[in-house]
């Protein structure tokens, strides 16, 4: 083939990852728009016969696969310039004789028997395509649950072909290619195949596209719809509104549309699965003594802790069911309250109150007091 010749997936208008799906929706499409019978434009027999190149080439897996490995040039044979779509006998003598095996022992025509026992196909439904959409909430929007407006453009069944993609008021008739069967044969070597017939789609009938769709038997709407997202939901968790995706395709269901959920960082409280960390400063007389703090939550209430007395630094105070709430499940997790202790600087306290050199004896008493410590700390074993 000419080297300048259109690539196959322009033709088409699909892009080149395309599913076998969208490949025969684009095929049809065009076709109704180019096919002789219905457009009278001499150069629209041209264009035709282009699509119909392009679609026999991408509708076959293995046709495709060598097409996107070396482009037209896999088509064109090393001498002679007949094309792969020729299907020729490859194998010179050796297709003669089998033919003559297959003449002397009454075999012939086995897989064209078959091929004209076969019905033109029939269109199976198909599920609507899923959408995907991400809000961002705020921890305290995850512990109580709320109420998201989502904007969606979707496409839905078009309302004046029912889905069909054709005008139900202008009828059909039986596709010339194919004569109604759905398929059409070529001989490779001895063996009659049989292929989806390119005109019709494997249909067996020619139909007017509708005006509205224009054969893709759906039409985009925007729409805002309105979620609720459930206390307890994470980073990561999804909420399902069924039915709420694309529209299913030959009567098959929409699909349905999952809102995926991501949590803000909070400023004071650490999400741990459904427990919620804080950190909390004591001075180092209130680790000594012990004392008791007022912690705030995220429901809105205060809690009262009990720090015991000689508290460690980064020890965790546990105080059941302030956490979050269980997502799958009862209760709530719990608040887990981290204590730091904060050692004063003696030139900071000198400068702001003038008294460090009076803190400083009193520390150098009491360290007079305490045993000395276990320098070294043992591992269990």
């Amino acid at each position: 083939m000419p080297a300048s010749k259109k690539d196959y997936y322009e033709i088409l208008g699909v892009p080149r990852n395309a599913s076998q799906e969208e490949i025969k929706k684009a095929y049809r499409r065009l076709a109704r728009k180019y096919h002789p019978d219905f457009n009278k434009d001499p150069e629209a027999q041209e264009k035709f016969k282009e699509i119909n190149e392009a679609y026999q080439v991408l509708s076959d897996p293995e046709k495709r696969r060598l097409y996107d490995q070396y482009g037209h040039d896999a088509f064109v044979a090393q001498q002679g310039g007949n094309s792969y779509q020729d299907f020729g006998t490859p194998f010179g003598d050796l297709g003669e004789i089998l033919e003559e095996m297959v003449r002397n022992f009454g075999f012939s025509d086995i897989f064209g028997r078959a091929t004209r026992e076969r019905r033109r196909t029939t269109r199976r439904p198909v599920k609507g395509e899923d959408i995907y959409y991400t809000v961002e909430i705020s921890l305290e929007e995850a512990f109580s649950g709320t109420t998201v407006s989502i904007p969606l453009v979707r496409e839905i069944s078009c309302d004046v072909c029912g889905g069909e993609g054709y005008d139900p008021s202008k009828g059909s008739r039986i596709c010339p290619t194919c004569g109604g069967s759905g398929f059409v044969a070529q001989r490779v070597a001895f063996i009659n195949i049989s292929q989806t017939c390119p005109t019709c789609g494997g249909e067996g009938v020619l139909r007017e596209p509708c005006s509205k769709c224009g054969g893709k038997g759906t039409v985009s709407v925007r729409e805002e719809i309105k979620v609720r997202i459930p206390p307890g939901v994470d980073n990561g968790s999804k909420v399902l509104v069924e039915g709420k995706g694309h529209a299913g395709m030959y009567g098959g269901p929409p699909g349905d549309l999952y809102i995926l959920i991501k949590v803000r960082p909070h400023r004071v409280f650490e999400r741990r699965g459904d427990h919620l960390y804080v950190d909390v400063n004591l001075k180092f007389s209130e680790a000594v003594l012990g004392t008791e703090l007022e912690i705030p939550t995220l429901s809105g209430e205060r809690v009262r802790v009990k720090v015991p007395a000689g508290v460690r630094e980064g020890e965790v105070i546990r105080v059941e069911g302030h956490g979050m709430p269980r997502l799958r499940g009862s209760g709530r997790g719990d608040l887990m309250v981290r204590v730091h202790i904060d050692v004063p600087k003696l030139s900071l306290l000198d400068r702001l109150w003038g008294d460090g050199k009076r803190l400083k004896d009193l520390l150098q008493e009491l360290d007079k007091l305490l045993p000395e410590p276990k320098r070294l700390v043992e591992r269990e074993t």
